[in-house]
């Protein structure tokens, strides 16, 4: 069956009917409709699947991306073509990512950086070695990847540094504080200690992709670029932490002393997506300006309860997992062929797990904290494979990442979620 080929300038959101001999899928809205339907069916399924073994439903998600992929499913010519034709794919992305907006700024209410100071220094210790080694270790895994796989010699050594080194050094807040929430050890020193390290290392990760995204805005323009990105990027916080932020705290108290709340908590969205663009417009990437928006928010009070309560089972149940099986459906495993290229999946699983769990057992055991707990904490500071996932498709975005580097990185956010 031939591809079919459409003008998108003149593209119909809906059509007109099969008894006008109109084929739905050939329109944007009825085909984002069966993507969406698809994509939640077959992740709910291996969900279940998953259950008994206890695997987040993340994976779940990504795991059903990869099947309808061009791993699997998407090899079939005619189911490639008609459901997930070319010209569906920013379409289905544009969907994709606003719910990714949405769920970092809802996981962002959650972020409580007093914990950094209550943890005292002990957490920032941990955190900082949880970072530093992993960098450490993207030196030796960026130098081996630029020479063992073709063409990623062509991309600048800098950019492709930091986003390695961010995305073996990061830790999945979100995940982390689900994870200890479920074994119930929130409460307990190694939870408070885990807790407050990773508030510490998110902030500094982001940090650290914002560099890596202004880097790579100036690969192809120059370093004056990247200069640029980085003072407008400066600006934009300075500016949200000194105008935004009372602002936000009014609405906060205003919205907790009224019943009808419902401007406020639409001004608070609009004010993400607002964000969004404008950290887009400045050349780093929209989520960045979701994640400073975040931590402007009170914390604690009815405000960013109310925030949860309206739209976190629609954007987490909806919109988040079209994000993640878009990250599946861009991937082949197929591509991974030989020994050489299975050798070097398993040398970079490797590499990624020991510069975090020992980095942080080491400096966890220096600050008197026993063995047990402090591999304990090493293991609970791995897990990185929600937020590792964000950071490969942004380099892919930026081109930083070529497609045979991300189909070898995939495997790695699945293994360290």
């Amino acid at each position: 069956m031939e591809p079919m080929v459409l003008n998108l300038t003149s593209m119909r959101t809906s059509s007109d009917g099969a008894w006008q001999g109109d084929n739905p899928l050939n329109h944007a809205f009825t085909l984002l409709i069966v993507q969406t339907t698809l994509v939640l069916f077959i992740s709910r399924f291996l969900a279940f699947l998953l259950k008994p073994f206890r695997q987040p439903k993340v994976i779940a998600e990504i795991i059903g991306g990869i099947l309808l992929g061009p791993s699997a499913l998407g090899r079939i010519k005619d189911f490639s073509h008609i459901i997930f034709p070319s010209w569906s794919t920013p379409i289905l992305e544009s969907v994709a990512s606003i719910g990714l907006l949405f769920y970092l700024f809802l996981v962002g209410l959650e972020l409580d950086l007093s914990s950094i100071r209550r943890s005292g220094k002990s957490a920032i210790t941990i955190a900082l070695a949880g970072i530093s080694l992993p960098f450490l270790i993207a030196v030796g895994v960026t130098f081996l990847m630029r020479k063992a796989i073709n063409g990623e010699n062509k991309v600048g050594y800098p950019q492709f540094l930091m986003f390695i080194g961010v995305a073996l050094s990061i830790t999945a807040f979100p995940v982390l504080a689900r994870i200890l929430a479920e074994l119930k050890l929130l409460t307990t020193r190694i939870g408070e200690t885990a807790m407050a390290a990773a508030a510490f290392n998110d902030v500094a990760a982001w940090i650290l992709l914002a560099l890596a995204m202004a880097l790579a805005s100036g690969n192809h323009e120059g370093p004056l670029v990247s200069i640029w990105v980085l003072i407008s990027g400066v600006a934009f916080v300075v500016f949200m932490f000194i105008l935004v932020r009372p602002m936000m705290t009014w609405v906060a108290n205003r919205c907790s002393s009224q019943t009808e709340d419902e401007a406020y908590i639409c001004l608070t969205l609009a004010e993400v997506m607002l964000s969004g663009f404008m950290t887009d417009l400045i050349g780093v990437h929209a989520i960045f300006g979701a994640f400073i928006f975040r931590l402007i928010i009170p914390k604690g009070g009815e405000f960013a309860a109310k925030l949860t309560k309206r739209i976190e089972d629609f954007v987490s149940g909806l919109l988040l997992p079209l994000y993640f099986a878009s990250s599946g459906l861009k991937t082949d495993i197929t591509k991974i062929r030989g020994i050489k290229a299975w050798g070097l999946l398993a040398l970079i699983i490797s590499v990624s797990c020991t510069g975090k769990i020992l980095g942080t057992f080491l400096v966890a055991m220096l600050c008197m904290i026993q063995v047990r707990e402090s591999l304990a904490l090493g293991v609970l500071m791995n897990t990185k494979g929600l937020v590792e996932l964000i950071v490969l498709n942004i380099g892919k975005e930026k081109q930083v990442f070529h497609m045979h580097q991300f189909h070898h990185l995939m495997p790695v956010s699945l293994e360290t979620i």
